[in-house]
């Protein structure tokens, strides 16, 4: 298992949007996450910045993510996202809104 953490950082006047819209995601964006591997996927916010702390289980993270990128609901659900976030971070493919974040530590 591998860890992730992303930060972004979400327009002000619309992250109460972004926040609706999470509260009430697709069925088929969350089928999606975990068919590509991915558990105990979490979404902060403070101050404009929004931080992601997921779990990667699979053996081919590449491979998963394009997996992913190509899905048609993911891609309908990220047209609805990928505008709410300021420009300048990157990581999501297709996407361009995660930038990664470097573990210092851990403790299990």
């Amino acid at each position: 298992m591998k860890r992730f953490g992303w930060v972004a950082r979400i327009k002000p006047d619309r992250y109460a949007e972004y926040k609706r819209l999470h509260a009430e995601v697709r069925p088929g964006v969350l089928k999606m996450i975990t068919a590509c591997n991915l558990r105990n996927y979490s979404i902060y916010h403070k101050d404009g910045c929004l931080f992601t702390y997921v779990e990667y289980t699979g053996e081919d993270f590449s491979a998963d993510m394009a997996k992913m990128a190509a899905d048609p609901i993911t891609q309908e659900w990220w047209a609805m996202v990928v505008p709410m976030f300021k420009d300048g971070n990157v990581n999501i493919p297709g996407g361009n809104v995660w930038a990664d974040m470097e573990e210092i530590f851990h403790l299990d």
